[in-house]
């Protein structure tokens, strides 16, 4: 199972990015996925997570800011990023589980002016 995460980057406060997490050696359309990320000094924390039903939920700090969606077809999930604040700064994780957990390599995106 190989999760791909990519789309991280610099954004200004306000600015908006997509992450997204290719997988490949796993029946994506069963898999519930999840974001997480881990700022400097911070542990890993659950961002927003989407079910194979395609039910989202998400951690209060990103509710109304984050969209976390899903396109089974290019067994592919995504985490939009709007009004992106500093405090978002981290590396951004993509996560799925079956049977174990797989963890994707990261991607960083950092919120500066």
């Amino acid at each position: 199972v190989q999760l791909q995460a990519s789309g991280g980057g610099l954004v200004q406060p306000g600015g908006s990015l997509r992450l997204s997490c290719k997988a490949s050696g796993i029946n994506f359309n069963i898999v519930n996925m999840s974001w997480y990320r881990q700022a400097p000094g911070k542990q890993r924390e659950l961002v927003a997570s989407i079910t194979a039903g395609g039910s989202a939920t998400y951690d209060d700090s990103v509710k109304g800011r984050f969209t976390i969606s899903r396109d089974n077809r290019k067994r592919t999930a995504y985490l939009q990023m709007n009004s992106l604040k500093p405090e978002d700064t981290a590396v951004y994780y993509c996560n799925t589980f079956y049977r174990v957990g797989y963890w994707g390599r990261g991607t960083l995106v950092t919120v500066s002016s």
